[in-house]
């Protein structure tokens, strides 16, 4: 059993708690950044496999550089999990997501630096990859690729414009202080949750199991699971051949497509009854990440242990 330290910032999140929960089993002491240890929405973090002898939760705030520092000093390895990601319009999006992205990211490669972490992941998003509207049709994406931030600014995707800022902010600190970093840059995720609030991707499976919306957009979705994603997340810390970035996406499929396949897992009236038409989108190359050693699972398993988790919760009711 390894007795190595790593710390997983917003360690209470979707992602990251499997990320967490995956080092514990696999014998890591884990720092986990939170925003209140005392908070009961990270109870959960604490009925984890060896969590009692290996998880010690850290209160830490992106913005604030000397909380992360105290989580990340002593650690061989860090996972900037932890970034904004909005479940509905934003108000301000300077203050309530670029800044965060980019001054927090910022901040805990300062600290990496300052700690002499070994190897730093970044978990990024397609987001950064996908939004160019200059990419020749047809033609699958792969790492070389990035979102345009003027573009994003123009359109107003502020999420997008977000991820790209400090994913590109990561690779220029990395390259100017020799820091070893990989990132990884999953799809939409889906999957069961582990913590008590719903997340904003899963929110996508949410609205078209429960909302009952007229009218929905048929357009692409990348989609992976969770499970996957942290276990793509360790695969790029552990694999010392590891470098740059890595696209983390299993499957495309259309709005209809998704509708139905739940329908035969979650049958019932208010599906939505009109879909309307969008443009295709470019394809994922996904390659890098599969040469790796990664593996996923099925898109029908993923989505039905969605579904089974929602009931569980009680979130379609």
């Amino acid at each position: 059993m390894k007795k190595e330290i790593v710390c997983v910032t917003g360690g209470g999140g979707f992602l990251a708690s499997w990320v967490v929960k995956y080092l514990l089993v696999e014998g890591f002491i884990v720092h986990a950044t939170v925003r209140d240890p005392s908070d009961e929405k990270y109870g959960h973090l604490n009925n984890f496999e060896n969590a009692l002898e290996n998880l010690h939760l850290f209160k830490a705030d992106l913005l604030d550089y000397n909380s992360l520092f105290a989580a990340v000093e002593g650690c061989r390895g860090v996972f900037h999990v932890a970034s904004p990601v909005p479940s509905a319009p934003v108000a301000n999006p300077k203050v309530e997501l670029i800044e965060p992205a980019l001054i927090g990211t910022r901040n805990v490669l300062k600290a990496c630096t300052e700690a002499k972490v070994k190897r730093v992941v970044v978990v990024s998003s397609i987001a950064a990859v996908m939004l160019n509207p200059n990419w020749p049709k047809g033609k699958p994406m792969n790492e070389l690729c990035w979102s345009e931030k003027e573009y994003c600014k123009t359109s107003e995707n502020w999420y997008c414009l977000s991820k790209t800022e400090s994913e590109s902010e990561a690779w220029e600190y990395a390259k100017k202080k020799g820091l070893n970093l990989v990132t990884v840059c999953p799809a939409l995720i889906i999957g069961p949750m582990l913590q008590s609030t719903v997340n904003a991707s899963s929110l996508i499976l949410v609205k078209i199991l429960k909302d009952g919306a007229e009218i929905m957009v048929n357009k692409d979705h990348r989609i992976v699971d969770v499970r996957d994603v942290a276990r793509a997340v360790l695969l790029a810390y552990e694999k010392w051949e590891a470098e740059g970035r890595y696209i983390c996406s299993a499957y495309m499929a259309k709005t209809q497509d998704l509708i139905d396949k739940l329908k035969t897992m979650y049958p019932k009236d208010n599906y939505p009854k009109k879909i309307t038409e969008a443009d295709d989108q470019p394809k994922l190359n996904c390659e890098k990440m599969l040469k790796l050693g990664w593996k996923h699972r099925t898109l029908e398993e993923s989505l039905a242990d969605s579904v089974k988790c929602y009931q569980e919760k009680g979130i379609l009711d």
